[in-house]
């Protein structure tokens, strides 16, 4: 049965959602955007901004037949409402972890997007998904939440490798120009799908079947040849360019556990989740336990792959929980046999109440203006739930050498 609070918030959000008619669904208002560029739906703002506002780890239903699991929802509804009315984005992007899968029971377990973007439903807000370990369990398949996400007009979330290792959330979405009669993208959104958690109703010897949590290959060879034919569309093999995966590549934790390590100063922000999970490393979830995947370079194409993108300025993933950092990848950390080519790679911050952790909620904030593009330049910041602002840094050829104040902990 599903309870009373979430069964009348999905109710509301039915009296006021944009359901797809036929002809929508058929000439792509929103999965196809991408695949379709003639539906310019993203663009700079005039006034040459285009802003994005990543909420990760949302963790909605956990614990949905006890007082404090529901309770945990609202308080995230909260966050997500102060941060919408504190910033003017153009588009939010749900960075993984929407739901804690694990928690939730068969009948219900997607139903809970309706609840996740009524916020957004509300403002006629844009949003764009990948997805996380946590949307993968038992109850819960990728699939199921891609079904129910695109019910909805707004949800710019596709679904673009058809592999069936790929997971679901790959795919891109371009940004045009303030000036209509450009019909070139100044901007390219790249979302990535890396996976985890546990198999949709599959079971070994009682417990969870585990779901390899690193970007696919065949995501890896389609993210290349899709590169490669947009150059040859647009005349451009460098258009500017971000990315958004959930778990985070393994050079951050080479990063973070390096002799010089996370400087409060150069890279601000909170370092808690010390060592951090990234992409090959897995412990078990919901009826699995111990360690699912060891590390043995199970993201290094994909790494690569991020290195060779023209214009690709920065990578966000959310996961950790305690950590909300950026870094500047301009050498090769200890261990790896990578170098960097000065790509930045970024934490969010936990934005929902659901999933461990009691560091103050918020919402890592992207901003892009069309002036500074040639120059590869991303303003960035946190806002947190209580309205203050933290770790404000500029993503450029400096970063990494700039200083700024340190990161504050606050928790709620």
């Amino acid at each position: 049965v599903v309870l009373p609070g979430l069964r009348a918030m999905q109710i509301l959000v039915a009296s006021t959602m944009y359901l797809r008619s036929s002809l929508q669904f058929l000439l792509g208002a929103t999965r196809l955007t991408s695949a379709y560029p003639g539906h310019q739906l993203l663009r700079f703002t005039e006034d040459g901004t285009f802003q994005v506002s990543i909420f990760e780890d949302l963790h909605f239903g956990e614990a949905e037949d006890l007082v404090w699991g529901p309770q945990q929802d609202v308080n995230t509804t909260r966050v997500m409402n102060a941060i919408l009315d504190s910033e003017l984005q153009q588009l939010v992007v749900l960075n993984g972890d929407l739901i804690t899968g694990e928690n939730t029971y068969h009948h219900n377990s997607s139903a809970y997007i309706d609840q996740i973007v009524a916020p957004l439903i509300q403002r006629g807000n844009y949003w764009a998904s990948t997805y996380g370990n946590h949307d993968s369990d038992f109850n819960l398949s990728r699939d199921a939440l891609f079904t129910r996400e695109q019910r909805y007009e707004n949800s710019l979330t596709a679904n673009m490798v058809r592999s069936s290792n790929a997971g679901v959330t790959n795919y891109y979405l371009p940004v045009y120009s303030s000036d209509r009669r450009n019909r070139t993208p100044k901007l390219l959104l790249w979302f990535f799908d890396s996976r985890g958690g546990n198999e949709y109703q599959q079971s070994h010897n009682g417990t969870g079947v585990p779901i390899p949590n690193w970007v696919d290959t065949s995501v890896v060879d389609w993210f290349t040849s899709t590169k490669r034919s947009l150059a040859h569309r647009y005349h451009n093999a460098s258009i500017p360019s971000l990315a958004f995966v959930h778990i985070p590549v393994s050079a951050m934790l080479a990063f973070q556990q390096a002799s010089a390590g996370v400087s409060p100063t150069q890279e601000p922000g909170i370092n808690d989740d010390d060592p951090l999970a990234p992409q090959g490393d897995a412990q078990g979830q919901g009826s699995v336990s111990g360690t699912t995947f060891m590390y043995g370079g199970q993201d290094v194409p994909f790494m690569q792959a991020l290195l060779e993108t023209p214009g690709l300025m920065a990578v966000f993933s959310g996961h950790d929980h305690g950590d909300d950092w950026c870094m500047n990848w301009d050498s090769r950390p200890p261990g790896m046999n990578i170098t960097g080519n000065g790509l930045d790679l970024c934490f969010g911050r936990h934005t929902g109440y659901g999933g461990y952790g009691t560091w103050m909620r918020g919402s890592r904030q992207v901003l892009v203006t069309e002036a500074l593009l040639k120059e590869r330049t991303v303003e960035s910041w946190i806002r947190l739930e209580d309205g203050s602002e933290s770790g404000r840094v500029t993503l450029n050829g400096t970063y990494g050498r700039d200083e700024y104040e340190p990161v504050v902990d606050k928790y709620s």
